[in-house]
């Protein structure tokens, strides 16, 4: 995971010593993740922060972009924070970048700065599901 999150054109780490593998193990351990693997090697990832409601990381390797990997994660990661019981869940995101598009096109709305340059996104349970709660097996 940690090489993915180096590995990124946009949105990457002003300074990497602020996350580093320590943390992702501190998370994972907090609310678990979601990983895409193809022939064993992590492609993406992503994990949730299940005590603030939000997204702490969503990353695809570059080389594997565009095929679908970064809304399956997303998708994964969003139902189980809401199936967590948040009715609204966010994130941060450098404005202007692919990400931003990418999150917009899934619902999200643009609500305001965020810390460090970023902007922050909410997206609502209903927002999500339209209305409709998640069936559950």
């Amino acid at each position: 995971m940690f090489r993915v999150r180096m590995r990124v054109r946009e949105n990457r780490l002003a300074d990497p010593a602020v996350v580093q593998p320590h943390h992702y193990r501190e998370m994972l351990a907090e609310g678990g993740g979601w990983v895409c693997e193809i022939e064993g090697a992590v492609v993406g990832f992503a994990i949730p922060d299940a005590i603030r409601g939000s997204i702490w990381a969503l990353f695809v390797d570059p080389d594997h972009e565009r095929r679908g990997i970064g809304r399956q994660l997303h998708d994964a990661v969003v139902t189980w924070l809401f199936e967590s019981g948040h009715d609204c869940i966010f994130l941060s995101t450098e404005p202007n970048t692919r990400a931003e598009h990418f999150y917009q096109s899934a619902g999200w709305q643009r609500v305001g700065p965020a810390p460090h340059g970023e902007v922050r996104y909410e997206l609502t349970r209903e927002a999500f599901f339209g209305g409709d709660p998640p069936q559950t097996g």
